[in-house]
């Protein structure tokens, strides 16, 4: 894919941030949109699709937690990825920003070719991923690759872009233990910081909307997708 057909949008509520980000990312080609506060955020995301969502934490009528946390009840923003683009570092928000369902994390001030690396290196997962629809056929339910979507029962489950990544990578590894370790390498990746919580979080909401027991929890190891 190339930059011209990727879309980004960026939310922040200070004009200035928004400029100097946005003309960044314009010189490389993205198509970029632009708000300053997440009510508008979810309106532009729905009415134009985009790859990638950049929200900052602390703005007016909406903050970007409450903002991610509803394009992530859109199933048809499911794919989208969220990054979080704030001054704040404390842990706690970062743990609100994964839980909400961001993909990564990233803290300003931040230089320019830093930021575009950062943006490069989120939407290489979408650029690698392959056109063609790929079905994983499972006891109760089916996994759908390019569509990032669960059906069971005849029925779309919608996860999101984080828990579906966490469902798949545990599929991938169908029986085996599965190190905390492994899967925030895998699929948080290993520059991203998150804590045991976030894991537990993930994984809490996977079993609740399949209704599945098939996750195991290995206590004080990490967790095994076992079909039985």
């Amino acid at each position: 894919m190339e930059n011209s057909e990727i879309t980004i949008l960026l939310v922040d509520d200070e004009p200035d941030i928004l400029e100097f980000l946005g003309y960044n990312l314009e010189k490389e080609g993205y198509k970029v949109l632009k708000a300053k506060n997440g009510k508008k955020a979810i309106k532009l995301a729905w009415e134009n699709k985009p790859h990638l969502v950049i929200l900052d934490v602390m703005m007016p009528v909406m903050d970007g937690i409450e903002a991610c946390a509803e394009i992530r009840k859109i199933p048809e923003l499911s794919g989208i990825m969220i990054a979080f683009l704030t001054a704040r570092g404390e842990d706690f928000s970062q743990i609100a920003g994964f839980d909400a369902g961001a993909d990564d994390y990233i803290t300003k001030p931040i230089k320019p070719l830093l930021f575009v690396k950062r943006i490069q290196a989120l939407l290489k997962r979408i650029q690698d991923e392959p056109e063609q629809s790929d079905i994983i056929a499972l006891k109760g339910f089916t996994i759908d690759k390019s569509r990032y979507l669960v059906v069971k029962d005849g029925t779309d489950i919608t996860l999101v872009r984080k828990e579906f990544e966490l469902l798949l990578f545990l599929v991938s590894c169908m029986n085996k233990v599965v190190t905390r370790e492994d899967i925030f390498a895998s699929v948080w990746g290993e520059d991203v910081v998150v804590g045991d919580r976030t894991i537990d979080v993930h994984i809490r909401r996977i079993r609740e909307k399949l209704g599945i027991d098939s996750i195991k929890t290995i206590k004080g190891v990490g967790y095994k997708f076992d079909e039985g």
